[in-house]
């Protein structure tokens, strides 16, 4: 719609430019014909080299605007971008082409392939499985019974998803109000599952809110998985039992995640880095090491700790 509009529908004024809106991004990702926001001083250098046609802010930083991108003033710029949501969210069924489905494809009875879809040579999908429009599974994949696949969700060659998984759901995303009620965020972006990928039964992957999830090529995920929105998980990565990613956390090639550890989110963590079970990471790790414990640690200054507190236990039993 109108910036014109979409300014009326949420109560705010604008001067400058009026322009057709196409969808909302990051102030790094998105284009003249998008808007953004910007609440996180961690992203203010993103914020005087942004493209956006218009950003939701503060009028304290619309001075820092780039000359061609226009201030959309509010004390309140996360909840503006929620509400914007709104008026972009897709459609959940379209009526577009019938799917596509290779003839070497194996379905099973009570199969749903939505609008728009491509079934690939040599993909299995088995009984109970509800597969979403506009997505895209290619050769040699396998959809256990009972996954679900939402709409737009991109899954590679030789993908294998275990029974009960959710790939492509709306991540745990709102803004909350002065008066404290819950404001949802629609996740309009995607996830992207690249090649030789496996996923246990019972793991769920959310969408990205702008752009995309991304499971990297190679990557092994154990049962019982929660990957937040707009993740990334570096290529031949292991995430074993009960893992907790949160959102928007960047990992490199080879991670290793043992059983119940978890990340905050918006942080990054360096190729092969192993965080041993029920580690807690909260903030980004930058050196090849394995890491224990929370407060997380080097693996070897953690054992040291716990050797020193069974003596302590142990003198003060005496």
């Amino acid at each position: 719609m109108l910036l014109s509009q979409l300014t009326k529908k949420l109560s705010l004024g604008f001067e400058g430019k009026d322009f057709e809106v196409e969808a909302i991004n990051t102030l790094k990702d998105a284009s003249s014909a998008e808007i953004s926001f910007f609440d996180n001083m961690k992203y203010i250098d993103e914020l005087s080299k942004t493209k956006a046609g218009a950003v939701f802010l503060d009028k304290k930083y619309e001075a820092l605007l780039p000359e061609n991108c226009t201030a959309l003033v509010t004390n309140e710029p996360y909840l503006k971008m929620a509400e914007a949501s709104f008026y972009f969210k897709k459609p959940l069924i379209e009526r577009k082409k019938e799917p596509k489905i290779a003839k070497s494809a194996h379905i099973c009875e009570f199969v749903h392939i939505g609008n728009n879809s491509t079934i690939g040579e040599d993909v299995t999908i088995l009984s109970g499985a509800c597969i979403g429009e506009n997505v895209v599974v290619e050769e040699g994949s396998v959809i256990y019974p009972n996954v679900t696949i939402y709409n737009d969700v991109k899954i590679g060659k030789k993908v294998f998803i275990h029974a009960g998984s959710v790939i492509g759901s709306d991540g745990f995303g709102y803004a909350h109000t002065k008066s404290g009620e819950h404001v949802k965020i629609y996740h309009n972006g995607n996830v992207i599952i690249e090649d030789n990928v496996e996923i246990g039964a019972n793991s769920t992957i959310d969408r990205a809110v702008f752009g995309s999830t991304i499971i990297k090529k190679g990557t092994k995920i154990d049962n019982l998985v929660q990957i937040a929105h707009n993740c990334e998980i570096g290529q031949n990565s292991i995430l074993v039992s009960q893992v907790g990613i949160s959102g928007s956390t960047k990992m490199g090639r080879n991670v290793v995640m043992g059983g119940q550890s978890a990340t905050a989110g918006h942080l990054e963590i360096t190729d092969f880095v192993t965080v041993a079970a029920r580690g807690g990471v909260t903030k980004s790790i930058t050196r090849k090491d394995t890491y224990s414990g929370f407060p997380l640690m080097k693996h070897n200054d953690w054992l040291r700790l716990q050797a020193k507190i069974a003596k302590l236990l142990k003198t003060r039993g005496k």
